[in-house]
């Protein structure tokens, strides 16, 4: 997240809720500080600083999250030096317990992470930006199998055009589109093996133009027509293409607020949003629910970032049941979520489906 285009966006984007069946709140479990969020099917008992790390890792600022085959959590931080350990990736099991850390060569750039298998054998896509922009797949030993640094394509030709890389969607024929969404807001399609197909979008507010394509995936709820979502950032809203980059559709304004990701498990999409909750919508686009939803609590975590001290550098003021800037989250096989947000010293929370 780069927060000189979080507080950009910030002033502009409306803070009003979506209107619709979105309900808000939080009850607590009688004797317990473990909270029950959401609605009657969509209801989640809301476990946060989930994830233990051992004494010689800390946490950092966290990103992203994926989930491999034998459920094993992934999770990216920064990697700040000065800081316990450089690895930007941490492995965790499904009860938190630490497995692995890897990605020091990484440090500084962690960012977003995804997995996939092909032919059989898994996958990790893994974006690094900042330091050292570029998208590394992976096998499951950590070897890298390619990397896709600067695109081979005129719009990059001039080199003082911006190229950082947030985040990857996987077609179904195996082809990878990248979202450039730190850099000149294009997103690009790449073949499995990492070679260079198309390129769409560019800055802007029109439909098909982005302000930080942050996050995207391959929605194939309806299987003969599979689609492209690209949570359009800055501009507060989804957009969705066909897989040869032709614009469907746009989001009426206020049904997302900062999108910052998307995953998808049956016919509910999950929207984690910076602006302090995590969204669930119908096959239809309709908003189910808003985890965390609180107008108060969200103006005055967004609000602290220009007026400062922010909210997400405290710690103390996060309270119990709330966000403060979701930035990625996805479902298990079970359907519980794990929600990762773009705070100092991390915080990874765990929604289980009651």
């Amino acid at each position: 997240m780069q927060r000189r285009d979080f507080l950009k966006a910030s002033a502009a984007t409306t803070l009003t809720a979506a209107t619709g069946p979105i309900i808000l709140g939080a009850d607590k479990k009688a004797g317990t500080d473990t909270p029950v969020i959401g609605i009657d099917g969509h209801r989640y008992e809301c476990h946060h600083n989930w994830g233990t790390l051992p004494t010689s890792l800390e946490w950092q600022t966290t990103h992203n999250v994926a989930i491999d085959s034998n459920q094993h959590v992934y999770i990216t931080q920064q990697g700040h030096a000065g800081k316990k350990g450089l690895d930007t990736v941490m492995v965790f099991d499904t009860a938190g317990k630490f497995v692995k850390s890897f990605g020091k060569e990484w440090h500084g750039g962690g960012h977003g992470i995804d997995v996939r298998k092909e032919g059989g054998e898994e996958f990790f896509y893994y974006t690094n930006t900042w330091k050292s922009p570029k998208v590394v797949k992976m096998n499951a030993k950590g070897e890298t199998v390619w990397k896709l640094e600067r695109p081979p394509t005129p719009e990059y030709n001039d080199p003082k055009k911006a190229y950082n890389p947030t985040n990857v969607a996987f077609c179904p024929n195996g082809d990878v589109f990248v979202g450039d969404g730190y850099g000149s807001n294009y997103m690009l399609k790449f073949d499995k093996d990492g070679q260079f197909l198309s390129i769409f979008g560019g800055s802007g507010k029109k439909d098909g133009q982005f302000a930080t394509p942050h996050g995207n995936w391959i929605d194939e709820r309806t299987k003969d027509k599979p689609t492209l979502v690209v949570c359009d950032r800055a501009n507060a809203r989804l957009q969705t293409f066909d897989l040869a980059g032709k614009h469907l559709s746009t989001t009426e304004k206020g049904t997302v607020l900062f999108p910052a990701n998307i995953d998808i498990q049956g016919d509910t999409m999950l929207v984690p949003d910076l602006h302090a909750r995590v969204s669930l919508f119908d096959k239809a686009g309709q908003p189910i629910v808003h985890l965390g939803e609180d107008k108060e609590w969200r103006e005055k975590v967004v609000g602290s970032l220009s007026k400062g001290p922010a909210v997400r550098s405290q710690p103390k003021l996060w309270e119990v049941g709330k966000f403060v800037h979701p930035h990625d989250a996805c479902f298990d096989g079970a359907g519980n979520i794990y929600v990762v947000e773009w705070v100092d010293g991390g915080r990874i929370t765990f929604l289980k489906k009651v």
